[in-house]
């Protein structure tokens, strides 16, 4: 028989007996709880539901909205972690909250349990600040779009490609093959490359000999060759720009050029510039410019000299054009 029956029958239960009054207490108790705090409960309860649903509904119209209007998929994928903190985030706060809720409602002492989890956090930011800033500013981010997978960059004093992010870090491989992980709290400046467009400035010497007209000339016919081209005709953004002399440094004129091509897309152009200059300079019969070259102007064979009258001879040797060793004034007899 079952032991409540057994005690029902011998009359424990009876008023005034202790069984009787425990009883009579917890009738009374359960009754309030079903009058008063059962109603809050049901209702933060409620309240949590459709909390979690609208967070759950914003965070997968973010996921959609970022596949129809992203410009790929490096977008799609930050917008998905994004999206995915959110939520995770957004469920545990309304969890927590739901659960002191049904806490504080059975009567449990939420004060040193909210002390003791005070306590453990101001410990745990403490020991993990690093962390903590590395996933707020992996967080930013994102959500500034700052750059993406693919995109060409220079952070920390680094430069490379980004091969991968999270909310913690950021890996980069350069030009070399060597990979970089970068913690998101040690980016402070972005330079990203792959934005819009790129500007790419090549640097043509040419001797002082040669006629700046006929070489600015030469060179815009090349660079508009390059630019119609069947190669290379889709990454230009606009025409070559032939800027005319930039400077002369001794004997050395420099013709500055200016590509404006899609983001990292100027180094084919370029180097096919170069090489064609190479070669038209050598068909034009002209000099590439050399600092440490001495110009110096040449006259007719037997003509007199600037500042030197019809009668006065030539002098028999010139001493600029002594060989070092014959001009070497330091050299013993």
């Amino acid at each position: 028989m079952h032991p409540f029956l057994i005690a029902a029958r011998f009359g424990l239960f009876r008023e005034g007996r202790f069984l009787g009054k425990v009883l009579d207490e917890w009738t009374v108790d359960t009754q309030e709880f079903i009058h008063t705090k059962l109603p809050h409960l049901v209702v933060v309860a409620i309240i949590a539901f459709i909390l979690s649903r609208l967070l759950r509904l914003i965070t997968y119209h973010m996921t959609r909205v970022a596949e129809q209007h992203a410009a790929g998929p490096e977008r799609i994928g930050q917008v998905r972690t994004l999206s995915g903190v959110i939520r995770a985030t957004g469920l545990a706060v309304i969890g927590l909250i739901a659960g002191l809720q049904f806490l504080d409602a059975l009567g449990v002492n939420l004060a040193p349990l909210l002390a003791s989890a005070g306590v453990a956090g101001l410990a745990l930011g403490l020991a993990a600040q690093n962390i903590v800033k590395d996933v707020l500013n992996g967080i930013l981010i994102l959500i500034e779009d700052q750059f993406a997978v693919g995109n060409t960059v220079r952070l920390a004093g680094l430069a490379g490609t980004v091969e991968a992010m999270t909310l913690r870090k950021t890996t980069v491989r350069d030009a070399d093959g060597t990979l970089y992980v970068i913690p998101n709290s040690q980016i402070t400046t972005v330079a990203n490359l792959s934005v819009d467009y790129s500007v790419a400035t090549v640097n043509v010497s040419v001797d002082f000999s040669a006629n700046p007209d006929t070489v600015l000339g030469l060179l815009r016919g090349i660079a508009m060759d390059i630019r119609n081209s069947e190669e290379f005709r889709n990454l230009f953004v606009a025409d070559p720009q032939i800027l005319g002399v930039d400077a002369v440094k001794g004997s050395e004129v420099i013709f500055p050029v200016v590509f404006k091509t899609q983001a990292t897309k100027q180094y084919g152009p370029v180097r096919e510039f170069r090489r064609r200059v190479r070669l038209a300079l050598e068909e034009h019969h002209l000099l590439p410019g050399d600092p440490n070259r001495v110009f110096s102007t040449f006259v007719e064979k037997g003509a007199p000299s600037r500042g030197q009258t019809a009668g006065e001879a030539a002098p028999e040797h010139d001493p600029t054009l002594l060989k070092p060793e014959d001009g070497n004034p330091l050299r013993s007899e």
